[in-house]
């Protein structure tokens, strides 16, 4: 019987000592990045040429600290494929 309760005291003792570290953990990565990612203000889509909005809510694309609007999800990876030239694309048609 003892050998059960100092086995379940441990497994709750690890447990809370692992819930801290990784609450230690994300409270010191959101310090280092602390710059929030800039809103290129793009209103077309730089993969397919369509407004953002008329494939539905649209979605976002962070890059290099900019966040990219896309139509859709679709063009996530046709995005990421190539991302220096779609976010310029981007870029050329907000003005930025």
């Amino acid at each position: 019987m003892n050998k059960l309760i100092v086995g379940i005291m441990a497994v709750l003792v690890l447990g809370v000592s692992a819930g801290w570290v990784q609450k230690a953990t994300a409270q010191d990565s959101s310090q280092m990045s602390s710059a929030q990612p800039i809103d290129v203000g793009n209103k077309y889509c730089p993969v397919s040429g369509r407004p953002i909005g008329v494939m539905g809510p649209g979605v976002e694309q962070v890059y290099n600290g900019k966040i990219y609007h896309l139509c859709c999800g679709g063009c996530i990876a046709t995005f990421n494929s190539d991302p220096d030239k779609y976010s310029k694309i981007a870029e050329a048609q907000a003005g930025s």
